[in-house]
């Protein structure tokens, strides 16, 4: 069942029938974690780096900001018994797409954060497609964990 991740959202999975997607990732970034042990999974789709800028936002949805959404994420997943060791991480999405100045950064500051969050929980990310100026789709297949980007026709393996 196609279960859709909308943005500022996540959703987990423990169903093998199960396919997350989320969509039209430009500037924001699409993260998936998945342990392989527990066939536990999880999607999120963030819109800003850093919660400080709207605190009252950030009650109300952690998931549109990578701090306190991915910090809930990881939560959630440990939760469910998904172990640390095991997460593999993939990470999509930090273009650039209203912002060629560079004035924000915001793709890149949103890339960054999700970084060094996974680095202080020693979870390393094992693939990436970031950057350039490109809108992304990501799926996550729970029965095997696979996660693939979809880009103006083309499907391919992350």
């Amino acid at each position: 069942m196609i279960k859709t991740v909308d943005i500022s959202d996540m959703k987990i999975s423990n169903n093998e029938n199960d396919i997350l997607v989320t969509y039209s990732l430009g500037s924001c970034v699409g993260l998936t974690l998945y342990d392989p042990i527990e066939k536990i999974g999880s999607l999120i789709h963030c819109m800003l780096p850093l919660s400080k800028i709207d605190k009252e936002k950030a009650q109300k949805n952690p998931y549109m900001f990578v701090d306190t959404g991915l910090t809930k994420m990881l939560q959630e997943m440990y939760d469910r018994g998904a172990k640390r060791k095991n997460i593999i991480a993939k990470l999509a999405g930090g273009a650039k797409l209203l912002d060629k100045k560079n004035i924000f950064n915001v793709g890149e500051r949103n890339i960054v954060i999700v970084r060094k969050i996974l680095w202080k929980n020693d979870i390393l990310i094992q693939g990436m497609d970031v950057g350039g100026s490109k809108s992304r789709t990501v799926r996550l297949y729970m029965d095997s964990g696979r996660t693939t980007v979809r880009n103006k026709g083309e499907e391919y393996d992350i």
